[in-house]
C-alpha cells in the first residue's frame, strides 16, 4: 500500500476536491495541486491581506499511473513543454514562438491516461526563468540549476477521476497572513536573487533554445 500525506493551501476549506473543477491554465492543466511540505502549502494559502487554510489529505496510490518528471526518463525540457502547453505564456518574440513549437513537438507528454503527476512547481519566479530560456537569454544548464533555487520542492497533481475518488480529507489548519505571506515573498526574493547571479554568467559553450531548434533544421 502506498499512502501519501499531502497538503493543499487555499483561501477555503476543501474537504472534497472536485474532479474537473480546477483552472485549465495551471502548470499541468486542470487538476488538484498539492505538496508534501506543509510549510509551503501554508505560504500558498495566504494573500497579502487575507489568512488562509492548509488542507491535509491521505492518498492511496496503489495501481496509479504516475508521471514523475524527476524520473530518469524525463528532463527539464519535458517539464517546460508541459508548461508552455498549459500555462498562458506571452510569446513576444519569434524565437520564443519557434521555441514553444519545438518543445511541444519534441517533448510534450500526453496526460490523458495519467492518474497523478509529480513535478516542479512554476511559481512567479520560476515562470520567469522559463521565459528567459525561451527568449534565448539563459542556457539549458542555467535553467536546470535555476529550477533548484528557492527550494519549492515538487507538487503532486491529481488528474483522473480514479485519483479524485481515492483522496481522503483529514483536516485543516489556519494560516496567518502576516507570517506566511512574508515567508513566501522572502523565498521568492531569494530565488530571484540567486537566479540573477546565475543569469549574469556567460556560458560560451552552453546549449540554448536556438541551438536545439537549429539541430532539427
Amino acid at each position: 500500500m502506498n499512502d501519501l500525506i499531502l497538503y493543499h493551501g487555499s483561501q477555503k476549506i476543501v474537504n472534497k476536491p472536485e474532479y474537473k473543477a480546477g483552472y485549465e491554465h495551471n502548470d499541468y492543466g486542470q487538476g488538484f495541486y498539492m505538496t508534501e511540505h506543509i510549510e509551503l502549502a501554508k505560504e500558498w494559502a495566504v494573500t497579502e491581506s487575507d489568512d488562509g487554510f492548509v488542507n491535509k489529505y491521505s492518498l492511496n496510490t496503489d495501481g496509479f499511473k504516475i508521471l514523475n518528471l524527476s524520473n530518469k526518463d524525463y528532463n527539464i525540457l519535458h517539464w517546460l513543454a508541459l508548461l508552455v502547453n498549459y500555462r498562458q505564456i506571452r510569446l513576444s518574440t519569434p524565437i520564443m514562438k519557434e521555441g514553444a513549437k519545438w518543445l511541444i513537438s519534441n517533448y510534450l507528454i500526453l496526460l490523458d491516461d495519467v492518474d497523478m503527476i509529480i513535478g516542479y512547481r512554476a511559481d512567479d519566479s520560476y515562470f520567469s526563468f522559463a521565459r528567459s530560456f525561451l527568449s534565448n537569454e539563459i542556457s539549458l544548464e542555467q535553467l536546470s540549476r535555476a529550477m533548484r533555487l528557492g527550494k519549492l520542492g515538487e507538487q503532486y497533481v491529481l488528474k483522473s477521476k480514479r485519483a479524485f475518488d481515492r483522496i481522503k480529507f483529514i483536516g485543516f489548519e489556519n494560516c496567518d497572513s502576516d507570517e506566511y505571506y512574508a515567508k513566501r515573498m522572502k523565498r521568492d526574493s531569494e530565488a530571484r536573487a540567486e537566479y540573477q547571479k546565475e543569469a549574469d554568467q556567460i556560458y560560451i559553450n552552453g546549449v540554448y533554445i536556438r541551438d536545439l531548434i537549429r539541430k532539427d533544421k
